[in-house]
């Protein structure tokens, strides 16, 4: 190949040298606008993680409530029965009874559920239900003077609100 204008040579080459750099500032944006694309994915990704984890903690806190909320009336019925006062032949009845009541109890500490406290305790409305108000002169106002039913919690949620009388 032989140069007859050397001027014509440099010119070609100079718009070669322009079209390689614009096909450079056009990589090196794509490259960037990839790596943001990446960056916001995996920030996705990372949330997404964090979500599921705390979903997945939610669930296994809880998971006992269900069988907690059928078991309740079971150990209320357990609770009159055991308050019934009883002749000496049923005494190894109500010992029976007594037994299953407080295996039921212990299942439900190992659930790490809880009765809510009431009586002498000042009215709680996200733990309390108030069933009756009364006019009592010796005990403060705003406290529960007599439970009615039993509340439950489990770890920090109220699976049952104790019922409760409230004094005026």
């Amino acid at each position: 190949m032989e140069i007859n204008d050397p001027e014509e040579h440099l010119g070609s080459d100079e718009g070669k040298m322009e079209t390689l750099k614009e096909e450079i500032e056009q990589l090196k944006k794509e490259k960037d606008e990839n790596y943001q694309k990446m960056l916001r994915i995996q920030a996705e990704f990372d949330n997404f993680k964090k979500r599921t984890l705390r979903e997945r903690e939610t669930a296994n806190k809880y998971k006992s409530q269900d069988i907690v909320n059928e078991l309740l009336p079971a150990i209320d019925n357990f609770e009159r029965a055991l308050q019934v006062d009883v002749s000496e032949a049923g005494e190894s009845f109500v010992e029976g009874i007594s037994m299953v009541y407080r295996m039921l109890k212990d299942a439900l500490k190992a659930q790490n559920i809880k009765e809510i406290e009431t009586v002498g305790k000042e009215f709680d409305p996200n733990l309390h239900h108030a069933v009756m108000q009364v006019e009592d002169d010796e005990v403060e106002s705003n406290t529960v003077v007599e439970e009615m039913q039993k509340g439950y919690i489990l770890e920090d949620r109220v699976i049952r609100p104790a019922m409760v009388k409230v004094n005026k």
